[in-house]
Parts: structure tokens; C-alpha cells; sequence
């Protein structure tokens, strides 16, 4: 598993930002939604005003071609989102209005939020071809995968001290368990954390006793 930190994640993104893979790994850098998820989130289903979005189906390729099915644990979940996202996803739908209206499209709820320039659904596989060789181009980040994207948003959940369940409700994970083992290194450091906190807590109390006394 490689991950980006916060620098990395904001660097890949004002790298690739002149293209149209960038709005598939904004939304998975800000909701760690998997990618069949992310390709098959419509309008209807993102309410930019209150600043969610539901995750109701994936996108799946299949030996006869695309199809729409039911997420992983097959459970619709809510994700907030960050606030930069919200501003993004507003320039991305007025965007997008413009690009389908010039090949005859009508953007409507049912559009989806990323898709080919003709309205229609994109191939999982192009979009992780479409990454890696945008991911080639960035100097100094790590050589990670698309589904990476996903693990970056929950590491950097983590390791700024959301707590596990939240994790795991934007996730979409079934149990906490799985959470917590996809990503014990995070929580580890963690505990580390914590205790090294706890010591100095009681170093401090100490001393102002000694003080005291």
C-alpha cells in the first residue's frame, strides 16, 4: 500500500489539473470512494448546496461491457464533503453542462459526474490507464495506483486523529475490523502518539507538584 501525504495529494492535483482525470482523483482523494463508485456517481445523487453525496452504485466491466450494480456492501452511504471539493464540483458541473451541450447532450440529474464527453460511462480500465500515465509525469510522488487514492484519503483520516468509525462509514467498509487491519500502521503511530501525549501530560503534572511542594 503506497499513500500520498497532504503536500503530495495537493501537488499530484495542481499537476494534472488541466486534464479530465483530475476530477475522478479530487473525488476520490476527498471521499476515498472506490473507483467503480466514483465512475458511477451521478448529479442526482451530489448535493453541492449541503455539501454531500450519497454513494449508491459502481460501475463494474464485465466480459459483454459495462454495468451498473450495487456497492460492495450493497448499503447506500452519505459522505460529507470537504469544502474545497464542494467549490470543484461546482466548476465541474457548469463545465460539463457547456462540454455535452456542444454535442447535442442536455446535462440532466441523471448525468454522471464524470463520464466521456458524449454523456456515456467511462471504462474502469481507462480511467487507471489514464492515471497511470498522468502519475509518470509528476516528478517526486510516489508511484501509486489509482485504488491508492482511496487508501491516502483514510490514512490521512486517520492520522489527523478522525476516529476509526467515521473511517469506516466513508469507506464503506462492513465492519470496523476491517478498517482497523487495512490500516493498523496508522494506528499504530497512533498509540504512539498517545502514549508519548499521556507522558508528557504526566511529566508536566509532576513537575508542577514538585513546584508546589
Amino acid at each position: 500500500m503506497v499513500t500520498l501525504n497532504p503536500e503530495q495529494s495537493a501537488q499530484l492535483l495542481e499537476s494534472i489539473k488541466c486534464t479530465r482525470t483530475y476530477w475522478v482523483v479530487l473525488i476520490a482523494l476527498a471521499t476515498g470512494m472506490r473507483r467503480g463508485e466514483v465512475l458511477a456517481l451521478r448529479w442526482k445523487n451530489v448535493d453541492l448546496d449541503r455539501g454531500t453525496l450519497r454513494v449508491v452504485q459502481s460501475l463494474e466491466q464485465t466480459k459483454v461491457g459495462l454495468r451498473f450494480k450495487d456497492t460492495k456492501s450493497r448499503k447506500v452511504r452519505a459522505i460529507v464533503l470537504p469544502a474545497y471539493a464542494v467549490e470543484e464540483l461546482r466548476r465541474l458541473k457548469r463545465e460539463q453542462a457547456e462540454e455535452l451541450l456542444a454535442v447535442g447532450v442536455r446535462q440532466t440529474a441523471d448525468t454522471l459526474t464524470y463520464c466521456r464527453a458524449d454523456g456515456e460511462p467511462l471504462q474502469p480500465r481507462s480511467l487507471t490507464q489514464q492515471f497511470m500515465k498522468l502519475r509518470d509525469t509528476v516528478k517526486g510522488l510516489p508511484r501509486i495506483r489509482y485504488h491508492d487514492t482511496r487508501h491516502t484519503h483514510a490514512t490521512q483520516l486517520l492520522a489527523d486523529g478522525v476516529h476509526p468509525n467515521v473511517a469506516q462509514e466513508r469507506l464503506g467498509h462492513s465492519t470496523i475490523t476491517t478498517t482497523m487491519d487495512l490500516y493498523s500502521h496508522v494506528t499504530d503511530t497512533m498509540q504512539a502518539d498517545a502514549a508519548a501525549r499521556l507522558d508528557l501530560a504526566f511529566q508536566n503534572a509532576k513537575s508542577r507538584l514538585k513546584d508546589q511542594g
